[in-house]
């Protein structure tokens, strides 16, 4: 992995599962700020680094353009993870979705541009593309979301993509293809389908599918992810930008419970529920892009991280 050294920088979103992931990977040997309003992110995720003044804790959020401007004096890079991150929580509440993530990412860029901030690294969503029959995704094709989230994530790349012609703030947008690991929360009302089955698995209780069980995911660990936050940091070839960050394989929801509960070691019955509105029926990604512009190459299978994954679970429940 890109190890950066001896910058300021911002991570919006910092005590959120990829935020804070981020935040231990870049906080020895850099200045960091977490900026977090903590509405879904989780202060236990950074609480010791906050107690041994490792990085420094914001409580704040993205809508307040001062509190930005106040912040983003003389940093290097923003790593903007801050949003409402789900799918079924933005249709219950579309305005609060939109406030947060495309209100709240305009003020990070604006505030970024007046304080001449070298880069913002965006996160974006493979969301993006909908529930298009063609695989794998590629970034030119046509975007199609069907939800509000993956609305406010489309707009956020365009105003990236702006900020970066208009203004010549170097911007990047990662593509996110399911990102799980460490410090996910697999108890929310909206958590991600792999933290639930490890959750669930671990603790005997049944596992829960929405849909038949046959659309397919392409999964994301989260050391790639930090990676290409990082790699997009330095590579000026990526400006402006949206690239797929994703494993570049795919597994049917089916096959992952089977593969959870064969490496957890224990079998749990499974329940099929209502599919959800908003959710996509494939996922796979291209990360010829991603290779090409920030030389980003998934260094984990999905074997590898579901076994890190199911480590940590086990520690901490």
């Amino acid at each position: 992995m890109l190890v950066i050294n001896n910058k300021k920088i911002v991570v919006t979103g910092g005590a959120g599962f990829i935020g804070s992931n981020i935040v231990y990977n870049i906080y020895q040997n850099n200045e960091v700020t977490v900026i977090d309003d903590l509405s879904t992110g989780n202060l236990e995720n950074i609480v010791d680094l906050i107690e041994n003044e490792s990085i420094r804790l914001i409580k704040g959020s993205v809508t307040d353009l001062k509190l930005l401007h106040d912040s983003f004096s003389d940093v290097d890079y923003v790593l903007h993870q801050a949003a409402i991150p789900s799918v079924p929580r933005s249709i219950k509440n579309p305005i609060t979705t939109n406030k947060a993530n495309i209100d709240g990412t305009l003020n990070v860029l604006v505030a970024a541009r007046d304080c001449s901030v070298e880069k913002v690294v965006y996160a974006s969503s493979s969301s993006v593309y909908g529930d298009t029959p063609t695989l794998p995704k590629v970034e030119t094709m046509c975007p199609s979301p069907l939800s509000p989230y993956a609305i406010t994530k489309l707009c956020g790349e365009q105003y990236c993509k702006i900020f970066h012609e208009v203004y010549g703030l170097r911007t990047t947008s990662l593509r996110y293809f399911n990102v799980y690991g460490p410090r996910q929360n697999p108890m929310s009302e909206y958590a991600a389908v792999i933290p639930k089955f490890i959750f669930s698995t671990t603790k005997g209780r049944p596992i829960e599918i929405y849909g038949d069980g046959e659309q397919t995911r392409d999964f994301t660990f989260i050391e790639d992810v930090i990676n290409a936050n990082l790699l997009s940091c330095i590579s000026k070839k990526s400006d402006g930008k949206a690239l797929n960050i994703a494993g570049g394989k795919r597994i049917s929801i089916n096959d992952l419970a089977n593969k959870i509960m064969k490496m957890v070691g224990r079998e749990v019955q499974v329940v099929y529920k209502e599919r959800r509105e908003g959710d996509v029926k494939d996922s796979l990604a291209d990360i010829s892009l991603a290779r090409d512009f920030i030389d980003y190459t998934p260094k984990y299978s999905l074997d590898e991280g579901l076994k890190e994954t199911i480590h940590y679970f086990k520690e901490i429940y």
